[in-house]
């Protein structure tokens, strides 16, 4: 088999799994181990995939934030999931933060019935809590981040340092064992830091999609949370991984 039309199957089997082991690709492109291994030392020095002892994966840079409206299209039964799973972590009277996000919105749907005081950066998030006479709403205030609709700056991340919350929510575009939680701008990152800063839950709720994606700016890593909560597209392995490392990971 000719060596490019090898690297377009490998490329190919690659983008369709976050993490595959040697075998797995022995297996798909059916050439021998050892080809394999010399193909994915070429693609590594070319910068293109990531190697660790679980696999490889797909270097996956999200250089910039998208918006609301991109996010909105994207793995909204899993999302949905994750937030029913994820609400289940708060009790009625409890004080939490909610992040920006559409995850995030989807874990506020799923909060109406409790009484609850709300702290959230997301506008969208405020103004749908809002309806609700037993949830008391407060927005941190701060600059409006024109792609996701919610604060940043430095009058939000004072407010947050100065609360205790009971559960703090983090959301995010990118998360892997090895980077953690990490952000395109480094004004997201510090707002989601102070988010978790002094909660007594730390929850990350983020899909399967976003696993070993990274950015530019580490707001984490994941032992900071004392809860992870995914979906059930979790590769297995992966799954296994986060938890041999001591990592709460609830898969809904």
């Amino acid at each position: 088999m000719k060596s490019n039309y090898r690297l377009d199957q490998i490329m190919a089997v690659l983008k369709s799994h976050n993490l595959v082991t040697v075998e797995q690709l022995v297996e798909a492109v059916d050439a021998s181990p050892a080809t394999i291994r010399r193909d994915l030392i070429k693609l590594d020095e070319q910068g293109v995939i990531s190697r660790s002892h679980g696999g490889v994966a797909l270097k996956q840079f999200v250089p910039i934030q998208p918006t609301t409206f991109e996010k909105q299209q994207r793995n909204l039964k899993q999302k949905q999931a994750i937030a029913r799973e994820a609400a289940s972590l708060v009790s009625s009277g409890d004080a939490i933060v909610l992040d920006a996000g559409t995850t995030a919105l989807e874990l506020a749907r799923s909060l109406v019935h409790l009484p609850l005081r709300v702290f959230t950066a997301d506008l969208h998030i405020a103004l749908f809590l809002s309806e609700f006479r037993q949830i008391e709403v407060t927005i941190i205030g701060g600059r409006i981040d024109d792609s996701s609709q919610s604060c940043v700056g430095e009058h939000g991340r004072s407010l947050l340092r100065a609360i205790h919350p009971d559960v703090a929510f983090m959301s995010c575009n990118s998360w892997s064992l090895e980077k953690g939680v990490t952000t395109p701008t480094e004004e997201k990152a510090a707002i989601k830091h102070d988010i978790i800063a002094n909660a007594g839950k730390k929850v990350l709720i983020a899909d399967s999609s976003k696993y070993q994606k990274y950015s530019l700016f580490c707001i984490s890593p994941l032992s900071a949370f004392t809860h992870i909560v995914s979906d059930k597209a979790l590769p297995e392995q992966d799954a296994k991984r986060l938890c041999d490392r001591g990592i709460r990971l609830l898969l809904a």
